[in-house]
């Protein structure tokens, strides 16, 4: 506890400015916002069970909630229920028609379930976070929500010590472009063998690079950078020819995926959203320091994506064309016409 607050002092300080978004709230004062929920511990806040084997089933009875999964510059919002969870030790899936989640559980370290007063009565949620006290995930109920099996929930995975204090660990630093220059070759190669777009990921490592490096290093026909307002201009063409996406956003602990068409694109300021009545993207359009246009074979044609990264080498989004009615022609036509980079920085 560096910041030397206790709970009730990050309490008073809380109660004083009870407006202002918790994550900007907590990092005004110097905490995480793990620590700002876990001083509410026993004032609206209960310590539960962060393990999602446990966790996920319960959530699925809670009927249609909101889930939202964020990372430094994008936040993914959607509207459905639970649905369809596959466990397992190292990876796990919500396979929802609406709610649709890659879960890692090693970083699902924190869990608590919050209770707070709100403009419509009890406004209710779950909030994960990892090691060192950011957020994972989050699922928000609404006034369809089923509040007595929330009221399970915390029932069923209250932890018998109730702290309103944390023992976090340091922040991972994000990996900057890391290339094995002497292993391009086979990167290249090894590229076009690959049938699934999960295959990617194996082989980088194997090489002893990560995914922006193997981007800068791969070069045409698999890959080309694009100019850094590609993705607000792919959203807005998007919208407007009502090509169907899949825009994954996530975080070292979760991964959360909007699968279907978007309809309204508003820029705010610095953010690019996405307003639907069932799905909301917010994207800091300034924090896009690279645009790639990827081409990975798959059995089923290539999979085509636009991925942004901010300039530590973290990857904020991911676009790909929505394939299950039918082949992602018109999105794979729109992205060949996004503007590209002539220089491509070393």
């Amino acid at each position: 506890m560096a910041h030397g607050l206790s709970p009730a002092d990050i309490r008073a300080l809380r109660a004083e400015n009870p407006k202002a978004r918790a994550r900007d709230f907590a990092a005004a004062r110097g905490i995480t916002e793990a620590e700002l929920v876990a001083a509410h511990v026993g004032h609206g806040a209960t310590a539960i069970v962060a393990d999602p084997e446990r966790l996920v089933p319960l959530i699925c009875e809670l009927g249609e909630v909101l889930a939202l999964t964020r990372n430094e510059s994008c936040v993914h919002e959607r509207r459905g229920t639970y649905q369809d969870f596959h466990g397992g030790p190292h990876a796990q899936m919500v396979l929802g028609a609406e709610i649709d989640l890659r879960i890692f559980p090693s970083h699902w370290c924190h869990a608590f379930a919050v209770e707070e007063p709100g403009d419509d009565g009890i406004k209710r949620s779950l909030q994960v976070f990892d090691a060192a006290g950011d957020a994972i995930h989050k699922v928000h109920l609404k006034p369809v929500s089923d509040a007595d099996a929330f009221a399970r929930l915390v029932a069923a995975l209250r932890l018998p010590e109730q702290a309103g204090t944390l023992t976090l660990s340091p922040r991972e630093p994000v990996e900057p472009a890391r290339i094995a220059a002497d292993k391009v070759d086979i990167l290249r190669a090894e590229w076009e063998k690959m049938t699934d777009t999960h295959q990617f990921l194996r082989l980088v490592r194997k090489l002893k690079m990560n995914r922006l490096g193997a981007y800068r290093a791969a070069g045409a026909p698999h890959v080309a950078q694009l100019e850094t307002d590609a993705v607000t201009r792919a959203l807005h063409a998007a919208a407007e020819g009502q090509i169907p996406l899949m825009i994954f956003v996530g975080n070292a602990g979760c991964i959360q995926i909007h699968g279907g068409p978007i309809e309204k694109v508003v820029p705010m300021g610095p953010w690019i959203n996405v307003m639907d009545p069932r799905f909301n993207l917010h994207l800091r359009a300034d924090h896009i320091a690279e645009v790639w246009w990827v081409k990975k074979p798959t059995q089923r044609g290539d999979a085509i994506s636009v991925e942004a990264f901010d300039a530590e080498g973290g990857l904020i989004l991911q676009i790909f064309g929505y394939r299950k009615d039918a082949p992602p022609d018109a999105w794979n036509a729109m992205v060949a016409a996004l503007p590209r980079l002539e220089e491509v920085p070393a």
